[in-house]
């Protein structure tokens, strides 16, 4: 499984950006999270293989949405709003354990390298 990830770059507060995770195959969950340097990756939004079910943290809830084309082979972030705390590598991953799971980054057995994005007036 390969896991690539593209769509970040630098903008500016209140701005809207896409992320897009290749390679996560259509019968698994996937999940985005983010890492800012010094703290630890924090869950962002997962989504279920049918795309039925989202999940959100809280941060992200209102101004994120997660989507997935599956005939695309491809899972979509779309951020709205973006803030300076919100700079940070975003990593998308491949999970086959229950939706209990899914905020926890053990739970997942794939990653991508992530792709940066940064929030900057």
């Amino acid at each position: 499984v390969r896991l690539v990830e593209s769509g970040g770059g630098l903008v500016r507060p209140g701005d809207s950006l896409r992320l897009s995770c290749v390679g996560g195959g259509s019968r698994y969950a996937m999940g985005w999270f983010r890492q800012a340097p010094g703290e630890e990756r924090k869950f962002v939004a997962a989504i279920s293989y049918s795309g039925y079910s989202t999940y959100y943290g809280d941060f992200a809830k209102g101004r994120f949405t997660i989507s997935r084309d599956n005939a695309k082979d491809t899972v979509y972030l779309q951020m709205d709003s973006l803030r300076p705390e919100d700079t940070a590598l975003y990593l998308c991953a491949q999970t086959t354990q229950p939706a209990d799971n899914w905020r926890c980054p053990g739970a997942y057995d794939y990653w991508g390298q992530g792709t940066q994005v940064s929030i900057s007036s």
